[in-house]
Order: structure tokens, then C-alpha cells, then sequence
């Protein structure tokens, strides 16, 4: 999942960043308005997270133009002051949710897994793909009920595969889901991280298959008769 957080004091804008990371979002961060609302015209996120009062421009008119331009994308906003007028200003405008800082990492956390897990419609809280399984709760895979540990790239691919089982994703769907502003991934990138996955699933029954000018899907292994 990736996820762009808007921030200007940059000592928060850090922790925050630290701490989606260790939760495996692949985070972009920026400090003001105008910032964020360039980045939204070319990049396309699972969750915004964006401060009331910004530089240049405000959160909520960076809201009330994403919402404009029919961008649906989930919006958290930030803010110092919880008052009534602010709640439907932030409601108002089109935002998702609304947290008052400060705010303690673990609510933060849940409640962006929340609301993602809402938008995206799912209910059961748990995605299986043979032995492989996704608990969309935590945002964590198992394998044979032992969890599997992936790196952050690793796993935002494999997230993306099993959201999208038994359908092929582009190359570049997978590459625009793990590179973030400042870095320089090229596309032949998400080869390396396809081995490591296949090396990771080497004792389930599913594979990553790739599917020339296609990109690559996640099944089952066929079973070859006797």
C-alpha cells in the first residue's frame, strides 16, 4: 500500500513517516499544499494523510480540488484543533476520517488499515490464495497459519498480486505501487523482487507466474496428473 502523508512540521512528518514504514507502506511525504496538490495530479495513492493547516495551500482546499477532479482516493485529515466547525469543514470537503494530534501510533494505524480496508470493500478480513494467506486487518501474510516475513518492497507487490488474484498486473502497476517520489527504481526492478517472492513461496502451492506483455499473476499450482 502506498500512501502519501502531508505534513509541514517536519519533526512529526518523520515520525510518522518511520512509523508507516515499519508497517510496511511504502510512504511519500510533503511539506506544503501546492506540494500536494502537483503530486496528486501524476501519482495515484491508496491513502492520503493531510494536514488542515498547510503552507501555500490549505488541506482542505488541496481536499476540495482532489474531490473536483473526482479523485475518490481515501483522505485522513490531521489537525490540532477538534472542534465541531473543523469536523464539518474536513466532512464537508470530502474527507474520510479526521484524527485530532497528537495522536497515539497505535489509533493512527488502525484506523488508516481501517479505513483502506473499507474503501476497498473488504469484509471478511482475510484473503486466501491456497496455503497463502492475507489478513487484511493487520496487513499481514501467513503461510501455513506461520507468519511470512517480507521485506517492505516485497511485500507491497505481493499485496497487490493476492488483491488481485487470478488476474494479471501490469509491470508497471507494481513498479508505481513501491517507488516512491525521491527514488530512482527502473522497472526491471520489480524482476528482483519477483525472484525473491518466488523464492519466499518456493514450499506453498501458489506461484507468481509472468505472463509476457502482460505483467505477472498469483494461482494456485497446477496439479499435473500421474
Amino acid at each position: 500500500m502506498k500512501l502519501l502523508l502531508v505534513e509541514d512540521n517536519a519533526e512529526l512528518a518523520h515520525w510518522i513517516v518511520n512509523l508507516l514504514r515499519v508497517e510496511n507502506f511504502i510512504v511519500d511525504c510533503v511539506a506544503d499544499g501546492e506540494s500536494a496538490d502537483t503530486v496528486l495530479l501524476t501519482q495515484r495513492y491508496d491513502l492520503v494523510l493531510l494536514d488542515m493547516r498547510l503552507p501555500r495551500l490549505s488541506g482542505k482546499d488541496v481536499l476540495n480540488r482532489l474531490r473536483r477532479r473526482r479523485d475518490n482516493v481515501p483522505v485522513m485529515m490531521l489537525t490540532a484543533h477538534g472542534s465541531i466547525d473543523d469536523k464539518v469543514a474536513c466532512f464537508g470537503a470530502g474527507a474520510d476520517d479526521y484524527v485530532v494530534k497528537p495522536f497515539d501510533s497505535r489509533e493512527l494505524v488502525a484506523r488508516i488499515k481501517a479505513l483502506i480496508r473499507r474503501q476497498s470493500g473488504e469484509k471478511s478480513g482475510c484473503l486466501t490464495c491456497g496455503d497463502l494467506q492475507y489478513l487484511s486487518n493487520t496487513r499481514e501474510f501467513l503461510h501455513k497459519d506461520a507468519p511470512l516475513t517480507l521485506r517492505r518492497r516485497e511485500h507491497s507487490i505481493l499485496e497487490a498480486l493476492i488483491l488481485r488474484q487470478g488476474k494479471a498486473v501490469p509491470k508497471h502497476t507494481l513498479l508505481e505501487r513501491i517507488r516512491g517520489l525521491s527514488d530512482e527504481t527502473s522497472v526491471d526492478a520489480i524482476d528482483i523482487y519477483i525472484h525473491r517472492l518466488r523464492k519466499h513461496l518456493a514450499t506453498s502451492n501458489v506461484q507468481i507466474t509472468t505472463l509476457r506483455g502482460l505483467g505477472y499473476i498469483l494461482r494456485v499450482k497446477e496439479v499435473l496428473p500421474v
